[in-house]
């Protein structure tokens, strides 16, 4: 029976007995902040059973999409080197909420199992808590169990009602014993039955959990029955599909079969049982799930976890020889699983495709050259930690979660110094905290402000100002009566028209002068909110003091460049919405002289086309050249005027409101131009990422844009006249050169194949055969790895019971693949064999015992060590 008619048939099942089907609630809980993923069946009803929440039905039946790979749950380490360990799987589960209770758990859970799945009944064997006659007694008199299939598990954790076979929600609360189900796989599958000291084995699974919740714990341990006992079941979708499909690992069924094959496929992986198969298989589903239910990558909370999942999978990929996408095409096979089913996961293909894609090419710009500098740092151990700050470096400059980088190191036999990792981490938000750390932004002097009335500020009307009384000067974050020649501090006026860093503005630069001498203001900051900070260097014969009065003259033609960004950031904000949709936010800007910022929430770059539409709706408002009109009016007001309040902006009760012809009104306190046409002509000069779910555009404006259209002419020059051709052909003739060096690469390509094929067939021939083995260790020249792991694979294929190593050099390196295959597998590790060789020429290696790879110097005494492999492994064979 197929995964999706099992989940059918447990539904149709249950509705017949009168349960209300109740869809699949999201991977993040709605309402308990104490989980950060639905993590098993009874999350969504967990209020119901708390009593907080009263539902419209009595029976429910579902199959709840549950995820364990953060926080106390985390099977995250085991995914794809256990049988029955996934990051997110179904659990199939009906419910009563005070309404039937064993009676009738115990009847249907049989009636479901032999009746309609058809599984043996002298197959099943059931757990019972050690004192609950009463279920014990409908299992064997009722249903016919036989006392010899039927184990009662007592407090085997440690302290009372702690069992396997006693849940309780938490410390206190809704509790009760539990009947478990368990499928015996036959005695040619090692294990003991439930209960044994030998339970741990895979003969006897675990498929369905009765949960009969009849007791309320207080805080002393006393039970006290419940008014309305309740029943809560799980049974594992991928587990019984597993005994119904007559396998015994989850990866054999059909749905993840389908998954493994598209994933062997994209990797051009031969060996379906490849582990880092099963890694992949699993976490597109974690993965796309997560994405449906609103989850984006992120470095924290639960996109991080998303992160680290998607950065799991993909270095899986890496190790397949993968270097470009391909997770983000598992999402197709995917929904043609389990789509159906989840109707949210078809729906939002193509979202889950791009998010996936995005973070498949953010990473894998870095996974390689961040594997390389692991293979280096474990090269040089002398022992089996990797040093904490070697992590941080991998974390800090690749973008490895630590737990990535203790995945590679467990799988060679190393571990992480986590302790050092941490320190290292530590140090960084010091250093962060330092750096960010500027004096005067936003400090004053308590005494001071207290003193001071707010700075006026002028600049809106003009750029200049007589006569301006100086209030204040603070110097080193203390008050300080005058500046001598060269000290730098901080002027503050009674008005100013230089206008203070805000709203992604900023601050303007000019003099501040008088007979005395000029203060050369380099920034102007917000002071505790409503003082302007004049930050620069008095030049003087005479010091500038306090109460002394200054004239202020901001410089022009900056503001004024400052000004065609700003309003021209408005345009763009406008621009997007319209183009890209209204999801788009403002989530920060920088308005400078020379270049505008903004960012903005999108998931996904913005490709030319749409670059372009924005570009040609920013320059038609401003060849409208619209009047860029400013209202003050109260916040609500302004709402309803239509304004959008921008990202990061406090405001008061009034606002002032900006409003570009009818194709912008937005909320800012900045300076703008008169009218659009100021702007004179916009224009994009970047579109990237910034940070999950943030994109970034650079543009200039005026004199900047022209001249960057003024460079662009100039580099479009240079190029035609390298290529020989006119501006109109010099596109098609770097085509043309682009395909020819496209066909001379595949050329190569298919030459270097050839002769790594030849180089294989004449390995094969003259491998030793030792007992039956074939063992072949030789030097292959100009092959990389990835050619090396081919070979390795090829020689496989072609000699069977086998024992293989090889060397490709470059730059005084060596890179070692070593493979062993069918026989020799029980009798000699790829690991083993390719360290020996590694430690002789400094370096290191390791990995599965099937396939492994190292690196060591490129020293003349390579040939004789390869030359005396074949006695080495005879030694081995023999042990």
């Amino acid at each position: 029976m197929k995964t999706a008619d099992i989940r059918s048939t447990f539904l149709d099942f249950f509705r017949a007995k009168g349960h209300t089907i109740v869809p699949s609630a999201s991977l993040v809980p709605a309402s308990d902040p104490t989980l950060l993923f639905t993590n098993s069946g009874m999350v969504p009803f967990k209020n119901v059973f708390l009593g907080s929440e009263k539902l419209p039905y009595v029976r429910a039946a579902d199959v709840q999409r549950c995820l364990r790979a953060g926080g106390k749950h985390n099977d995250l380490d085991q995914v794809g080197y256990t049988a029955r360990h996934h990051t997110f799987f179904e659990m199939l589960g009906n419910w009563s909420f005070g309404d039937y209770f064993k009676r009738e758990a115990i009847a249907w859970a049989w009636e479901l199992l032999t009746g309609v799945l058809k599984l043996p009944a002298e197959k099943l064997w059931v757990t019972v808590y050690h004192t609950d006659d009463e279920a014990y007694d409908i299992w064997h008199k009722e249903v016919g169990v036989p006392s010899e299939r039927i184990v009662r598990i007592g407090d085997n954790k440690g302290a009372p009602f702690a069992s396997d076979n006693f849940w309780q929600m938490a410390d206190t609360g809704p509790c009760g014993p539990c009947t478990e189900i368990f499928y015996d796989h036959g005695a040619d599958v090692a294990g003991g039955p439930p209960g044994s000291p030998d339970e741990d084995g895979d003969r006897y699974i675990e498929i369905w959990n009765l949960v009969f919740m009849q007791f309320d714990r207080a805080p002393d341990g006393t039970l006290s029955p419940l008014p309305a006992p309740c029943v809560d079941t799980g049974m594992g979708l991928e587990r019984l599909a597993a005994v119904l499909q007559h396998v015994h690992s989850n990866y054999e069924i059909d749905l993840f079969q389908h998954l493994i094959k598209v994933a062997a496929e994209l990797t051009a992986t031969r060996d379906l049982a490849n582990q880092s198969l099963r890694v992949i298989a699993d976490h597109v589903r974690a993965c796309s799930f997560l994405i449906v239910d609103g989850v984006l990558p992120s470095n924290e909370g639960r996109g991080y976890v998303l992160r680290r999942i998607i950065r799991r999978a993909l270095r899986h990929g890496w190790m397949l020889g993968v270097r470009g996408d391909f997770f983000w095409k598992m999402v197709q096979p995917l929904v043609e699983e389990m789509g159906e089913a989840y109707p949210e996961l078809k729906a939002k293909q193509v979202f889950v495709e791009d998010a996936l894609r995005t973070e498949e090419q953010r990473f894998g710009e870095t996974l390689e050259h961040g594997m390389r500098v692991f293979d280096e740092v474990t090269g040089k151990l002398s022992g089996k930690i990797v040093a904490g700050e070697d992590a941080f470096r991998l974390y800090d400059t690749y973008g490895f979660p630590v737990d990535l980088t203790a995945d590679i190191a467990r799988e060679r036999g190393l571990s992480v110094d986590m302790a050092g990792f941490e320190q290292a981490m530590n140090e960084q938000r010091e250093r962060a905290r330092a750096a960010g750390k500027f004096e005067a932004k936003g400090q004053m002097p308590a005494e001071l402000a207290s003193q001071l009335a707010p700075t006026a500020f002028l600049g809106y009307e003009a750029l200049a100002a007589q006569g301006c009384k100086v209030l204040g000067i603070v110097r080193d974050g203390r008050q300080v009566a005058q500046l001598a020649e060269g000290e730098q501090g901080f002027v503050i006026l009674d008005r100013t028209p230089f206008y203070a860093e805000s709203g992604g503005q900023v601050g303007d630069t000019g003099t501040l002068s008088n007979s005395a001498g000029r203060f050369e203001v380099a920034d102007t900051l917000k002071m505790g909110g409503v003082f302007f900070g004049h930050v620069g260097t008095w030049r003087g014969a005479e010091p500038l003091k306090t109460g002394g009065m200054v004239d202020a003259q901001v410089d022009v033609a900056r503001r004024q460049a400052i000004v065609l960004n700003h309003s021209a950031t408005h345009l763009l904000h406008a621009a997007l919405r319209k183009v890209l949709g209204t999801h788009v936010t403002q989530k920060g800007s920088l308005v400078a002289p020379d270049r505008l910022r903004f960012d903005f929430a999108h998931h996904k770059p913005v490709s030319r086309e749409e670059l372009a539409e924005v570009e040609a709706l920013v320059n038609a408002e401003v060849r409208r050249n619209a009047a860029a009109e400013v209202r003050h009016m109260a916040y609500d007001d302004a709402i309803a005027f239509g304004a959008m309040a921008l990202f990061g902006e406090k405001y008061g009760d009034e606002v002032r409101v900006l409003k570009m012809g009818e194709f912008s009104t937005e909320l800012c306190g900045g300076t703008h131009v008169g009218r659009t046409g100021d702007i004179g002509l916009f224009k994009i000069v970047a579109e990237s990422g910034v940070a999950s779910g943030v994109r970034r555009i650079e543009a200039v404006t005026g004199a900047g844009a022209l001249a960057f259209v003024a460079d662009e002419e100039r580099r479009l020059g240079e190029l035609s006249q390298l290529l020989s051709s006119s501006g109109d052909d010099a596109i098609d003739k770097l085509r043309q050169l682009f395909d020819k060096q496209k066909k001379l690469e595949r050329e190569l390509e298919s030459l270097r194949a050839k002769a790594a094929g030849s180089a294989t067939a004449e390995l094969a021939g003259g491998a030793h055969d030792i007992d039956g083995i074939k063992v072949v260790a030789a030097r292959l020249e100009g092959l990389d790895a990835k050619a090396l792991r081919d070979s390795v694979d090829q020689l496989k294929q072609q000699l069977g019971d086998c024992v293989i190593l090889l060397a490709g050099a470059a730059d005084g390196r060596v890179s070692l693949i070593a493979g062993v295959h069918g026989k020799a597998l029980g009798r000699i590790k790829a690991g083993d064999v390719v360290s020996h060789v590694a430690r002789q020429i400094d370096g290191k290696g390791g990995g599965r015992p099937d396939m492994a790879q190292g690196g060591g110097m490129d020293t003349p005494a390579l040939s004789t060590i390869l030359a005396g492999l074949p006695l080495w492994t005879s030694g081995q064979l023999s042990a």
